[in-house]
């Protein structure tokens, strides 16, 4: 670690320090109803401090401290995004303000309260995200003018180097100068070339070239099967001299996946996976799904009560029609609809497989014999989908995602790429149900599909979630 990082690290460790002070201050002052105006602030400085109150202050601060490196606050973060840093200081912060609320009730401190807490880490969470971001700014603006640098060597000259170089050079706020690449002559060096970029060393004269110029990281690139060796010999030369390595996560060429860092009892692996259906956003998305699906379970009932006995009244079966899918990584488990169609119609479908009007393994009528009079007002409204409100809450489903496919359609799949929509919850609606549902073909609905799980957000779901009830009032492509 260089000086300048490892006085910009104490600097933050400080500040840190001299921010839980201030806030725990100012939460005592404005939670205390004793403590209120400017002559209060000098009645609680002239406070006799107990030696068994400043061991257990010092021990909060011990702890204050010990949370923040542990959620990584003090590591670099020139190569993460402003929110992920945000969202790690609210996670810091969080984590340390309950702990300090426990420590309160265990050590029956008075002042530490639920109403101290709340004020002490909104005032803690907004300093610390404040000065993270001024920070990050005025270091972009530095490095975009040629200071606080880094010189990195590329290992490797294929088109993934390449594309990594460009996009490093846009994001001049990193402030990464590229020295230039490491490669011997191969088919693609002519091409290569063209681009502007230079060769500075093969790899037999990299030993050298890695003494005699100054280099703070190696990024390798290179294909796995064939140069693994020489990669590893990189590696560890670099390593060797002090110099950070990195390599290119998707070493299997994966066109889609992402990929990240873990570990597993200390064991490191690079994770490859699609989608972003991972991470807090994932727990954000499950909690907003049990929330949602137990209100519109109370909210509807009176609706769900009447249709029930409708169905009940108006013809022969069952009110609920119960039917296996498969969900998250092909489990099955039993949706429920409200029944729309005479009893047994599940055994009829194979009458009626030459009247199919949908491509694809699926299987849809529009004007299906099979369906009852109230069936079809039933599933214009698609009342018929609202007691799958219960398998989003017991986790089968959530709110939104890609629809839930019966056992019959997904043997009939003959893509790979069809299965990845397995990969996620499957869902009520989802990008298929606000775009024509039906009147969509079915090699659309999949792309439509994957779309979602490529670009998934809970931003997105909102706006689909929000899509949903003109397409449902419409009753756009229901039959």
């Amino acid at each position: 670690m260089s000086d300048r990082r490892q006085f910009l690290v104490r600097a933050y460790k400080i500040f840190d320090l001299l921010v839980m002070l201030f806030c725990f201050v100012l939460a005592t002052l404005i939670t205390n109803p004793r403590l209120s105006g400017f002559g209060s602030i000098q009645e609680f400085l002239s406070v006799r401090i107990k030696m068994v109150n400043f061991v257990l202050f010092l021990g909060l601060v011990l702890f204050w401290y010990t949370t923040m490196k542990f959620f990584t606050l003090y590591q670099s973060k020139r190569l993460s995004n402003r929110w992920k840093e945000i969202f790690d200081v609210i996670k810091a912060t969080l984590s340390g303000s309950v702990m300090i609320y426990l420590a309160g009730l265990f050590f029956h401190i008075e002042i530490i309260t639920l109403p101290f807490v709340a004020v002490f880490w909104i005032s803690a969470a907004a300093l610390m995200i404040v000065s993270r971001l001024i920070l990050r700014w005025f270091l972009g603006w530095v490095r975009r003018r040629g200071r606080n640098l880094r010189n990195i060597l590329i290992v490797g000259t294929n088109p993934r180097s390449l594309e990594f170089a460009r996009s490093l050079e846009s994001k001049q706020e990193l402030g990464y100068r590229i020295i230039g690449f490491v490669d011997t002559d191969w088919e693609g060096t002519t091409d290569f070339l063209e681009n502007g970029y230079k060769i500075v060393s093969d790899f037999e004269r990299f030993p050298s070239y890695l003494r005699e110029n100054v280099i703070d990281e190696v990024i390798i690139s290179l294909p796995l099967k064939s140069y693994y060796k020489t990669a590893s010999e990189i590696a560890a030369l670099s390593q060797a001299h002090g110099i950070v390595v990195r390599s290119l996560p998707n070493i299997f060429d994966l066109k889609t996946s992402r990929t990240k860092t873990e570990s597993i009892e200390g064991l490191p692996l690079i994770s490859s996976y699609i989608g972003a259906m991972e991470g807090w956003q994932v727990e954000v998305k499950r909690l907003l799904d049990i929330l949602f699906s137990s209100l519109a379970l109370i909210g509807l009932s009176p609706l769900l009560l009447i249709t029930a006995i409708t169905i009940k009244l108006t013809s022969k079966g069952p009110v609920f029609f119960i039917q296996e899918r498969l969900g998250i990584n092909k489990r099955r488990f039993r949706m429920v609809k409200f029944r729309t169609m005479i009893p047994g119609a599940e055994q009829k479908q194979d009458e009626l497989e030459e009247l199919n009007e949908a491509c694809g393994p699926v299987f849809k009528i529009k004007k299906d014999p099979r369906i009852t009079p109230l069936g079809k007002i039933v599933r214009k409204l698609s009342i018929d989908e609202l007691p799958q409100l219960f398998n989003v809450f017991k986790g089968d489903m959530s709110l939104v995602g890609p629809r839930p496919l019966p056992i019959r359609d997904y043997n009939g799949f003959s893509e790979d790429w069809h299965r990845r929509r397995f990969s996620v919850r499957p869902g009520i609606t989802c990008l298929w149900q606000v775009n024509g549902r039906c009147d969509v073909s079915f090699e659309e609905w999949m792309e439509l599909d994957m779309k979602y799980i490529d670009n998934w957000s809970l931003w997105m779901d909102f706006k689909i979630l929000a899509l949903t009830i003109p397409a449902v009032i419409k009753g756009s492509g229901a039959v």
